[in-house]
């Protein structure tokens, strides 16, 4: 699917310091019985210094993998990649953007949404004291020498938080410095425990969402993510470690498909896959999309 017209759409800036919110309305677990809808992102980089071989591969395996096994239709899927002769499917910053707020328009409870990024992650310096760590994390279009870059801010603000409440986001980001790529505030381990976190209150609040968000991400924030080959191949590692457990086992819980992934890349790398989400979760509960 080509995304055709679009408005101007105007982020806020991310300097904005956080302010005490109203508190969020109970979260509603999505039954993804709705409609369902992608975008996948894969950028090589192609001709630049630091050039990727697997991204593009990742966006069209995570396409196929979401119509034979999900139930996804292609028309409801949107793809960016660099190789792209179409202007408007080159993941510039703009084409990017807008391409996310098409994903959540219009969204309702039940829904399935999925964005999947693969592409190379980074940090930049927190702006509005957001970060217990004082970096934001960021993604970068192929454009991002003379755009800029996109802020996990910008992503949170965008997809996360204008879902309604059942609504399901699932995000894959297959990137280095990826761990809190979309700033959800609850992070599990591979026991189903909630990690503990310096964050405030006021913090938890003001990123937590009554939507149904989760996030696969291939790293920790501090870590590098690896590209590889599978069958003569390039792919990324997460991408392939995610399609290949879920092939393996439809079946699985948040907790086991986490135990999964971890189990195909231990044995080669050093990433650390982390899951996230918007609000406190049962990890024994069955993964859907």
């Amino acid at each position: 699917m080509v995304i055709k017209h679009s408005k101007q759409h105007k982020l806020q800036p991310a300097v904005q310091t956080i302010q005490p919110t109203a508190p969020v309305q109970r979260f509603r677990y999505s039954k993804c019985t709705g409609r369902k809808k992608a975008l996948c992102i894969g950028i090589n980089y192609l001709g630049q210094r630091h050039e990727l071989r697997g991204c593009i591969n990742d966006a069209r395996h995570i396409r196929d993998f979401l119509i034979r096994f999900w139930g996804y239709k292609g028309e409801d899927i949107v793809m960016l990649t660099d190789d792209s002769k179409n202007p408007r499917q080159r993941p510039t910053r703009k084409n990017m953007i807008d391409a996310m707020f098409w994903l959540v328009k219009d969204a309702q409870p039940n829904d399935s949404l999925f964005f999947h990024y693969s592409g190379h992650g980074g940090q930049t310096r927190d702006k509005n004291g957001d970060e217990v760590d004082g970096y934001d994390e960021v993604i970068f279009p192929i454009d991002f020498k003379q755009n800029g870059h996109i802020v996990d801010d910008d992503l949170h603000d965008i997809m996360v938080k204008s879902i309604p409440t059942g609504c399901r986001l699932t995000a894959l980001f297959d990137c280095c410095h990826s761990g809190t790529a979309l700033d959800l505030p609850y992070a599990y381990d591979c026991s189903g425990r909630l990690k503990r976190n310096n964050v405030t209150k006021q913090w938890m609040a003001y990123k937590s969402t009554s939507a149904d968000v989760i996030s696969w991400s291939a790293s920790k924030d501090g870590q590098t993510s690896a590209d590889t080959f599978q069958g003569g191949v390039a792919v990324g590692a997460m991408s392939y470690a995610f399609v290949t457990s879920l092939m393996r086992n439809k079946e699985q819980s948040y907790q086991g498909l986490l135990h999964s992934i971890r189990k195909i890349l231990q044995p080669k790398y050093s990433q650390t896959p982390q899951i996230g989400s918007s609000h406190h979760i049962d990890t024994n509960l069955r993964f859907i999309l």
